[in-house]
């Protein structure tokens, strides 16, 4: 039979969400069956080529669609099947302009899948375009996937589980790797001198979605009734400035820490309290899934999908309320809070990735020939 070769289109191949999530499967479906090869829009040199490469996969890089190059866009995707006969599946997280190549790609007898990873357009005229561009894109494809029912139905309509060609595919974890372990979380708080500190934590992109000057505000009011408060922001990205001029205004600065974008998050979540997601708008955050199976209090805006709550870890709080709302629940649950093993309950939700990675697997080598 061969090992077959599957196109996975994306944005880049940094520490993202959707990049994160792809890298995850990518680890653990059978490589001696299927091959992830990367189409990139943007740099094809991220955090995660190197591994990519290491695993055996190849890197093309497309041109990023500004609408000025529209003819050229199109003729870089017709050469691109032309030149490339041995592909027949392909994967499109792209979602925005997945409506331009999957419909070339539909010409060429690939089978085609768009996949929803997010809720909400971006504001301002950048939303408009995403929604003009996507408008129609649920009609392209041969198979709808999703990391949630809200984001499938932002994309696909609200009736897209009555689709035959609707499948939730879940943003799995390897559980293991963030079962609690005592050891680690001292060895962590060492590293960040944060011993016997209270520690409030992140996981994000410094983008608009993720909300941190909501955040920040919370944590300002954690600090006033906590002295041995610190707050633990993992992530990068074009707000991080503005975060820290914000920071910085309200005297935090000896008490936040910038731990970058960081390959250890499994590491890093034995070593803070709670986790704190006040974000505008999700698909299916990933972060939030982690931070549950590393057993941790998780306080999450009520504007993200409630099918993150796959143990009674977590509270959703509405981002309308006073940020001191916030602190005071997560003061009263993460006092004295105890941390379980979760690998069972987060693995009986369907969030485990070997079991996954098996599906997908399959998934891939039968759909060519249906």
């Amino acid at each position: 039979m061969g090992c077959k070769r599957i196109l996975q289109v994306v944005s880049t191949l940094n520490r993202g969400g959707i990049e994160s999530m792809i890298m995850n499967l990518y680890r653990k479906v059978d490589r001696e069956k299927i091959q992830f090869d990367f189409i990139v829009q943007r740099d094809p040199n991220g955090a995660f080529s190197d591994e990519i490469k290491a695993l055996g996969g190849r890197i093309y890089k497309a041109p990023h669609y500004d609408i000025v190059n529209d003819f050229q866009y199109k003729k870089w995707w017709r050469e691109f099947f032309q030149t490339h006969k041995e592909y027949k599946v392909i994967h499109s997280h792209s979602y925005t302009f997945a409506s331009i190549h999957l419909k070339i790609a539909n010409r060429y007898g690939l089978k085609t899948i768009v996949h929803s990873h997010t809720a909400a357009f971006p504001k301002g005229l950048k939303g408009v375009i995403h929604w003009f561009y996507q408008r129609n894109v649920a009609e392209i494809p041969d198979y709808l996937f999703s990391c949630s029912d809200k984001a499938g139905k932002w994309l696909y309509g609200k009736n897209c589980k009555e689709r035959k060609n609707y499948i939730l595919l879940k943003n799995a974890v390897d559980t293991d790797k963030y079962i609690y372990n005592e050891n680690t979380r001292q060895q962590l708080r060492k590293e960040f001198g944060i011993e016997n500190r209270f520690v409030v934590g992140h996981i994000g992109s410094f983008s608009e979605p993720k909300n941190h000057s909501y955040l920040i505000e919370v944590f300002n009011s954690i600090s006033k009734n906590r002295k041995d408060a610190v707050l633990l922001l993992v992530g990068g990205g074009v707000f991080e400035k503005r975060i820290k001029a914000q920071i910085d205004s309200l005297g935090l600065g000896e008490k936040v820490i910038f731990a970058g974008v960081r390959t250890d998050v499994n590491k890093l979540l034995q070593a803070i309290d709670c986790f704190v997601f006040p974000s505008l708008y999700e698909g299916l955050p990933v972060s939030v899934i982690e931070a549950q199976a590393a057993g941790l209090p998780c306080f999450i805006s009520d504007r993200v999908t409630d099918e993150v709550c796959v143990t009674d870890l977590v509270e959703m709080l509405s981002i309308d309320e006073e940020p001191a709302v916030w602190s005071e629940k997560i003061l009263a649950k993460a006092n004295g809070f105890v941390r379980e093993n979760m690998k069972e309950q987060i693995a009986k939700s369907g969030y485990d990735i070997e079991s996954t990675a098996k599906w997908l697997t399959e998934f891939y080598i039968n759909c060519e020939g249906e």
